[in-house]
């Protein structure tokens, strides 16, 4: 499912800008079809502009009943009826999505036999400190055994000590099992989330863990002008 709202805050209408030919959505779409990892792909969205760029490029995607606050509840109201296991959250602004990034996430869900992990998403090491601190760039602190402890825009851990730490970047892609989608709906919006706008600290806040998978795979989203014009070059090449 890749949920699509074309009124983005801080790029209005970036899912529809042209990407060598391709709009972002439609880029995006194909590529997670190409993975070849899913028994079904659709976009969800508010917007009939971008519902009729994938329908008319042959694509499938669904109109969203009610206004939502995140791409979850957005995904959750989608899936209700279906007969689904995993539903992976492919974000619409991700159009350098591979399988080899998929790959391991959904992964996660074949190895954990007892169904004890409901939820698992990605993240990536962080060198650059330039990037480190971007508050575009979502950071995440995980414990010993790769759950996810908090997510910010601020730059975390804080080094007061000034020692040897990794940083790393949490990257939008998530995977749910149906009822943790379903039950994340019914959750209130958390102080937090609404603070930092990170869905994601929802589930920090209600005690539900998130199982964070290290990946070597540092995408370029489409959050800013600049961004668009980084993957039109890199597109290009």
């Amino acid at each position: 499912m890749i949920p699509a709202r074309f009124q983005a805050t801080r790029f209005p209408g970036k899912l529809m800008q042209d990407l060598c030919g391709k709009s972002v959505i439609l880029t995006t779409y194909l590529a997670t079809v190409q993975t070849n990892l899913f028994n079904d792909v659709f976009v969800v969205t508010d917007s009939q502009i971008i519902y009729n760029e994938i329908v008319n490029h042959g694509g499938k995607a669904l109109m969203s009943i009610k206004p939502h606050e995140s791409g979850s509840d957005r995904i959750a109201e989608a899936v209700a009826d279906m007969d689904v296991d995993v539903v992976v959250n492919v974000q619409g602004d991700e159009p350098f999505t591979k399988m080899e990034t998929l790959a391991p996430l959904i992964d996660v869900f074949k190895l954990d036999t007892n169904k004890k992990i409901a939820l698992a998403s990605l993240m990536t090491l962080l060198t650059d400190e330039k990037e480190i601190q971007d508050p575009n760039n979502v950071k995440v602190v995980v414990n010993k055994d790769y759950f996810a402890q908090y997510f910010s825009r601020s730059v975390i851990p804080f080094n007061r000590a000034n020692i040897s730490v990794n940083y790393y970047k949490h990257i939008g892609i998530y995977a749910f099992r149906k009822q943790a989608l379903m039950d994340f709906t019914k959750l209130p919006i958390a102080p937090l989330e609404a603070v930092e706008k990170l869905e994601n600290l929802r589930f920090i806040y209600y005690n539900r863990p998130i199982k964070m998978v290290e990946t070597s795979y540092n995408p370029i989203g489409i959050d800013t002008l600049k961004d668009l014009e980084n993957a039109r070059l890199l597109l290009a090449k």
